[in-house]
């Protein structure tokens, strides 16, 4: 029996994981049109130290990544944060992030009152938990929890969560999608903060909520892909794909002018990319994929001496920005502080970085570096006090790196993927379809290989991977 040809397009981590979970059973191809592996999980030096330019953690409390990182060789290399301890820069002052919250909806009133988040009016309104009319299949998370708990929930606690994994707009992004813990409580009706406390109280495993890695997440894709190399894939940059389409012995995919056949495809590459090479063979789903957006932001790096910082409040894990204080940043991570293995290579330096632009407000990744580095640290100097100037600086555009998650996202989903069932041979995973973090990401991989290497295809991913 012949052995089965499998090209999975696009090389970040979805696309990587796809390849390797395939690679056991079936004569792997990946194509990426970049010059490098790894999507958003890329690394670099800034003033001489190691450091992730894009991702650097990974949610621990599902299973899939830290698995992954596991089977491939990076097991001794997990270390969670040393410190989650995290603040609110608002209403002109860096606050503790209230204990209890879910995803800024907050559990916790006490708590939320000490923090000094929100005004004596908002915490009065929080406190009235008023009824909403009937919860159907979906709402967004804002319009939800603005007529439960008040406006500035939305705006001082749900907007900077939310934009530190979407960088969209509360007000359009689906609970469903985004928090389904919340949604059978906001179906059932009775109080939001009750229902978030009985979340949030619920007795965990114990382990990290969050783990890195030693030298930084970006090092995950290169122990992915040479573990695909190691059973067989042969995994091709700068190879962006110019026609797919479907033939009576499979797959002809069209690359650089090379024909390549397949009797499997994994399309793991952005909604816009799968719409071009799905208009041919499936016009409806690639009019669906066209119509999901993505957020572009820019991270500004920057390397100090500690020497340098005396004085500076440089505490914790870093602090979110609400947009309605209308400020340049949108977030701060103080790296040093919290990856202790990035402390330990740098024990005289000291790394951070900003975060800019969001959903539909990307005019910030036009700007020239040196500016975005000036509006970071002017902010940095309100909210810190920072006075110190970094020795050296990167600054990294992810232009469309977030998709976003409407009301309805999910049901698109849900066509895309029985239209794409329907042609046969083809899958599609990634970050537009189960969520957009590393672990969701991860396990749409495994899905998508699972649907091709099906028993009756004569192959099947081995039971043992990541938990199966």
């Amino acid at each position: 029996m012949a052995e089965l040809r499998v090209v999975v397009v696009g090389g970040g981590i979805a696309g990587l994981t796809a390849a390797w979970l395939a690679s056991g059973a079936a004569r792997v191809t990946l194509l990426e049109a970049g010059g490098r592996f790894g999507g958003k999980l890329y690394g670099g030096e800034v003033g001489g130290v190691r450091v992730d330019l894009g991702a650097e953690s990974m949610l621990a409390r599902r299973p899939e990544a830290v698995e992954l990182a596991r089977e491939v060789g990076l097991a001794g290399e997990l270390e969670p944060p040393t410190t989650a301890k995290a603040g609110i820069w608002t209403r002109g002052e860096l606050r503790p992030l209230p204990a209890g919250q879910l995803m800024g909806v907050p559990g916790d009133l006490a708590a939320l009152a000490e923090s000094g988040v929100l005004t004596e009016e908002g915490l009065r309104r929080a406190g009235l938990d008023g009824a909403v009319g009937e919860v159907g299949a979906d709402v967004s998370i804002g319009e939800y929890v603005a007529a439960k708990l008040g406006r500035e929930v939305v705006d001082r606690l749900v907007e900077p969560l939310l934009g530190g994994v979407y960088a969209g707009h509360a007000d359009e992004i689906s609970l469903r999608a985004a928090v389904p813990a919340l949604l059978p409580i906001a179906q059932r009706g009775g109080p939001l903060a009750e229902g978030v406390r009985e979340l949030t109280s619920r007795p965990s495993s114990g382990g990290p909520v969050f783990q890195g890695l030693r030298g930084g997440l970006g090092t995950l894709p290169g122990a992915v892909a040479e573990a695909a190399r190691r059973n067989g894939a042969e995994l091709r940059a700068d190879s962006p794909v110019e026609e797919l389409r479907r033939t009576p012995e499979g797959w002809r995919i069209v690359s650089n002018g090379e024909v390549l056949h397949a009797d499997r495809v994994v399309l793991a590459v952005p909604a816009p990319v799968a719409a071009k090479l799905l208009a041919a063979e499936l016009p409806g789903a690639a009019a669906e994929l066209a119509q999901v957006e993505y957020a572009g932001m820019a991270l500004v790096t920057m390397a100090f001496r500690r020497a340098d910082l005396a004085g500076t409040a440089l505490t914790g894990s870093g602090f979110l920005v609400p947009p309605v204080d209308g400020r340049r940043i949108k977030a701060s991570t103080f790296s040093s502080n919290k990856w202790g293995w990035l402390e330990r290579s740098a024990p005289e330096e000291f790394l951070l970085r900003t975060s800019l632009g969001r959903h539909r407000e990307e005019a910030a990744l036009d700007l020239p570096d040196e500016e975005l580095v000036a509006r970071s640290l002017a902010d940095l100097a309100e909210a810190v006090g920072l006075r110190a100037r970094p020795y050296d600086t990167a600054v990294t555009r992810w232009r469309g790196g977030l998709p976003q998650y409407p009301v309805g996202h999910l049901d698109r989903v849900a066509r895309i993927r029985s239209a794409v069932a329907g042609l046969g041979g083809l899958a599609v995973c990634g970050a537009a379809y189960d969520g957009v973090g590393i672990p969701a990401c991860i396990a749409s991989a495994r899905r998508a290989v699972n649907e091709m290497l099906t028993p009756g295809a004569g192959a099947s991913v081995r039971e043992g991977r990541m938990g199966a």
